[in-house]
């Protein structure tokens, strides 16, 4: 697998939303110098294929090409992923809330996308993982996501998002268990980025 620098799309829409200047960045954050879109990961051969190689690497390219794995995947934010956990979820999350505005923002940690049944989406339908996709919304259905650029996919058809769902079910099953989500006024143990620019010092 190989990654290249690149611009964050799923971020990008956060960060068209931000007033603030670097001048206005406290002593708490330090300013990331890189991004990262990450290739994804081949289809594990007989784990999942009841769809065929065509709709598995139109899946993977929809992954790809939507920058799954710049969130999804551990190091990623920092320019160095974990490439051994892939779309296995991130350590480092992100704030839902304005840190510069809120000394202790909402903080959200992007979920592990592989199939592992204890720590991914291995236990989701794939009306679930659709509609994680393509309507932010969690598996139980109760509220959006925070930070899931989902309005940018809601225009996704139906053949592409059951080849993106198909190829998140035929890759390896990582086991890895990220951090709980941090609501505002809470303090954050973790480390996260703020408009994919600006990492905590935590």
């Amino acid at each position: 697998m190989k990654f290249s620098r690149a611009c964050l799309f799923p971020l990008l829409a956060l960060a068209a939303c931000a007033t603030d200047t670097a001048s206005d960045v406290s002593g708490d954050y330090e300013e990331l110098d890189t991004t990262t879109v990450i290739d994804t990961p081949s289809p594990t051969a007989g784990a999942y294929f009841p769809a065929d190689r065509d709709t598995l690497d139109r899946g993977a390219y929809m992954v790809r090409l939507l920058g799954c794995g710049s969130c999804h995947t551990d190091g990623a934010f920092e320019g160095a992923p974990d490439l051994e956990r892939a779309l296995a979820g991130s350590n480092t999350g992100i704030a839902f809330t304005n840190p510069l505005g809120d000394e202790l923002p909402g903080i959200v940690y992007p979920a592990n996308i592989t199939p592992d049944e204890a720590t991914g989406i291995g236990r989701w339908s794939e009306q679930q993982i659709g509609d994680a996709i393509r309507s932010g919304i969690g598996r139980h259905g109760g509220r959006r996501i925070p930070t899931m650029p989902w309005q940018g996919y809601s225009g996704l058809s139906d053949d592409d998002v059951a080849a993106m769902v198909a190829y998140l079910r035929s890759i390896t099953a990582v086991s890895h268990e990220v951090p709980v989500e941090v609501s505002p006024g809470q303090s954050a143990v973790d480390p996260y980025v703020y408009f994919g620019v600006y990492r905590s010092k935590r």
